[in-house]
């Protein structure tokens, strides 16, 4: 392993995870077939490419150990977990070529043998291959004949430069640039999870599952954050192919994105996970659970817990096809400020608050989001794009214009239910210093609550023909008579 990190191959950079095996871990042939099919008649006309991603190097060329994830927009039309890779669809032309490098003898020194690129193109039904280099042939004959060259908006700088290579355009106009017809098509096909698609989701739960309830088992006053997080990530690592996003373990839960910290945990605290698994077949979970560092919750706690508990669980009364996810998400934030009120930190008529926007001092994020391939589904091709379309527009309402899904559900749609309480220091200061909405809001009682934190409280959802359910045979505990019941035995 010591030689690995010291010494590259002729390319310079190592690529360990990319080299693996790219025929395993991969839907039925015909899956990408009929995929490809599916998306042409979409498109209709002109050159599909798909950009698979590279390797990355950490702080010098040859140690890359970020793990190698593949563009999930490829991997739903390719199926190929492999570096260096380029699928290009002609539609004009009825051809589909696989665009890539075999690795040669230094490669093999290294890596060991790896299937040829015309074997992985075989292997999910494309029958031409062709050099990297070839590909700036490809696309200069399409612009030469005046075709449409279509591409996904690029996230990555080497894409950035591949494609100003290819097509002269600046990577400050790629985005801009990017093929509406084929963002709709993948956000249409990509929405609607195919049954496999289901039990993977299903599979990274399971994963979930035991990455949460480590954390549960681990947790007491002494440990640092830093230590369970790292836990958590190692339970990830061991049963799939990594976390689906980075892990949030914290004390400080009114922090959206609180990464661990080397804080020990203290007595009378609230911790919050938020934590997900990707699968080896890439497919995500996304799940958060709030509870006492002691294991068991002051009566104070499990007041503001039980309000994040009810909206949670109201969304599997509400949630099925033809609803719009937005009146959901103000569905819940009427329901939060009715109880809110009864705790005596709101006040006021409930639905004149929400319609002000008054709850977003307590929820300013949305409700949830898309999931699958990507633990924010296809958020990189733009979510004006996925999570909304001309009927449902987004809001520009502080908290409303943070949710990322707001459209009508479909059958087969997987979203993530999240809502939460936060009590934000900085945020309780600034609305009152500036007096926002005093009607709806009793500062002098959120005075007392500054030191809370903060509770949410997701699960995964499927959209069924006649509802929803979560996702994921075993239920991380919420409930809080489980969640103590779970850490007394445990």
């Amino acid at each position: 392993m010591l030689k690995l990190l010291i010494f590259a191959n002729k390319s310079g950079v190592l690529s360990i995870p990319a080299r693996y095996n790219t025929l395993k871990n991969m839907f039925s042939k015909e899956t990408y077939v009929s995929r490809r099919a599916q998306l042409v008649k979409l498109v209709k006309s002109g050159v599909i490419v798909l950009f698979g991603n590279n390797d990355s190097p950490v702080n010098y060329p040859a140690n890359v150990y970020y793990p190698f994830r593949q563009d999930s927009s490829f991997l739903y039309y390719f199926g190929l977990n492999r570096d260096g890779l380029v699928g290009v669809i002609d539609i004009d032309e009825g051809t589909e070529t696989l665009v890539g490098d075999d690795i040669d003898i230094e490669d093999i020194v290294w890596f060991g043998s790896v299937d040829s690129v015309a074997s992985m193109a075989a292997s999910v039904g494309v029958a031409r291959t062709a050099p990297m280099a070839a590909l700036k042939d490809i696309c200069a004959a399409a612009l030469k004949q005046g075709r449409k060259v279509h591409f996904l908006p690029p996230y990555r700088h080497d894409t950035k430069i591949q494609l100003h290579d290819l097509l002269g355009l600046h990577p400050d106009k790629q985005k801009d640039a990017a093929s509406m017809d084929l963002i709709r098509a993948v956000v249409e096909m990509r929405s609607k999870k195919e049954q496999q698609e289901i039990d993977q989701i299903e599979d990274a739960c399971r994963i979930g599952y035991e990455m949460h309830t480590t954390a549960m088992r681990l947790t007491r006053p002494g440990l640092t954050e830093k230590y369970i997080g790292g836990q958590v990530n190692g339970v990830a690592n061991s049963y799939g192919s990594m976390v689906s996003f980075a892990t949030i373990y914290t004390q400080h839960g009114e922090i959206m994105h609180g990464v661990p910290r080397w804080d020990k945990l203290e007595s009378g605290r609230l911790v919050l996970c938020d934590a997900g698994a990707e699968n080896r077949m890439n497919y995500c979970s996304d799940n958060t659970r709030t509870y006492p560092v002691d294991g068991k919750f002051t009566q104070r706690q499990l007041e503001i817990y039980s309000i994040v508990e009810a909206c949670h669980d109201y969304v599997l009364d509400v949630a099925k096809p033809g609803v719009k996810y937005m009146d959901v998400h103000l569905g819940v934030c009427r329901l939060m400020a009715a109880r809110l009120k009864e705790l005596g930190l709101m006040k006021g008529d409930t639905d004149a608050a929400v319609a002000a926007g008054a709850h977003a001092m307590f929820l300013p994020h949305g409700l949830g989001h898309m999931m699958g391939l990507d633990v924010h589904d296809m958020e990189g091709l733009g979510q004006i794009n996925v999570g909304y379309d001309d009927e449902t527009r987004p809001s520009t309402q502080f908290g409303t214009n943070a949710l990322r899904m707001g459209r009508r559900l479909q059958e087969g749609f997987v979203v993530t239910d999240e809502p939460g309480i936060y009590f934000i220091p900085d945020l309780i200061d600034d609305w009152r210093a500036k007096g926002l909405h005093t009607d709806f809001i009793n500062y002098d009682k959120l005075e007392t609550y500054k030191d809370f934190g903060g509770i949410r409280i997701e699960d995964d959802v499927l959209i069924t023909a006649d509802g929803c359910r979560f996702l994921g045979k075993e239920r991380i505990p919420y409930h809080p008579k489980d969640v103590e019941e779970f850490m007394a035995n445990n």
